[in-house]
């Protein structure tokens, strides 16, 4: 991706540069990320704690990739997307978090403008991937609770591997436009981003020239791609809960529970704390704080993603101990 941006030089604070303006810009090649803190006491503490956070997370999920892919029972619709899953958050913390340790190791704040525009691509990938297998497995479930006979032939290899494609596919391109439309944008010398990674909406607000394309396209895609697989989800465990009311043993209607209670779980940690980063941001325009509670989702979430699959899944938990053993 070799972008080479314009850039206006640092003495004109205007956001939509004159003609003048154009005519005296530069290249740059970085932009500066102000992080979580710009306390120095606090540098080794962040790097222990980003640092234990992601091998955790990789470890973790990896661990639930192997277990999957090791055991023939777990060989069925539920545990092929879930292994997806925990590829797919493997590779989104993977997206933000190294960088942040590598300017926190070495006390550096920069970032290439092409690695910026690479981050941000595969950050809105991995976290479009996330929202999508969510309800891909939600989809899952109220297929197994509701038509149980014909779940082996509803969701069968073709349809699983369609879907996981369509998700890929979809995202990709969506991603992609963002990148498009933000090539066209100019920046000021020694932008400054007041996050620890390029995140696409703050990257929008430090452009000098007019990001409204940008800023509408964000918004709609943001509630369009929020919006439907959210109401997937809830339709989809509306059903669900329909079907165990109607259910006449206990044993059944607990059973049903068991099969969902793992992903309800992660449904929830996702939604819950991405609408957390949202309310935080229109609520404190802080935008450090807003940084601070952005790790839930993009740190957090991918870490305890493996803890819930495996403390509240039996058959997780058998195939991660034939694993080990």
């Amino acid at each position: 991706m070799g972008f080479s941006p314009n850039v206006v030089v640092a003495s004109f604070p205007s956001r939509h540069p004159t003609s003048m303006e154009a005519g005296n810009s530069t290249e740059v090649s970085q932009f500066l990320l102000l992080g979580l803190s710009e306390d120095p006491g606090l540098q080794p503490v962040l790097f222990g704690l980003f640092l234990s956070m992601y091998l955790v997370t990789v470890l973790g999920n990896l661990l639930i990739i192997l277990a999957v892919s090791s055991d023939p029972h777990l060989h069925t619709p539920m545990y092929f997307f879930l292994s997806h899953l925990s590829f797919v958050d493997i590779c989104f913390t993977s997206t933000t978090v190294p960088k942040t340790l590598v300017n926190i190791q070495t006390q550096r704040k920069d970032i290439s403008y092409v690695g910026c525009l690479t981050q941000v691509y595969f950050f809105v990938v991995f976290a479009g991937l996330d929202n999508f297998l969510l309800t891909v497995m939600a989809y899952d479930r109220y297929v197994a609770v509701c038509h149980p006979l014909h779940y082996t032939a509803i969701m069968n290899p073709r349809l699983c591997g369609l879907l996981v494609l369509a998700c890929w596919f979809t995202i990709s391109w969506v991603s992609l436009v963002h990148i498009l439309l933000m090539v066209r944008l100019t920046f000021c010398v020694g932008t400054e981003i007041p996050h620890f990674f390029c995140e696409l909406g703050q990257v929008l607000k430090a452009a000098c020239s007019d990001a409204l394309i940008n800023d509408i396209t964000l918004y709609v895609a943001t509630a369009l791609l929020g919006v439907f697989p959210l109401t997937g989800v809830l339709f989809s465990y509306s059903q669900i809960v329909s079907s165990i009311a109607r259910m006449a043993s206990t044993e059944g209607r607990c059973k049903a529970f068991s099969t969902c209670g793992s992903h309800l779980s992660v449904v929830s940690l996702f939604y819950g704390t991405s609408l957390g980063v949202y309310l935080s941001a229109a609520v404190t325009h802080s935008p450090q704080r807003s940084s601070i509670a952005s790790v839930m989702y993009t740190v957090v979430t991918p870490m305890l993603n493996p803890f819930i699959y495996s403390l509240r899944n039996r058959d997780v938990k058998g195939a991660l101990g034939r694993l080990l053993s």
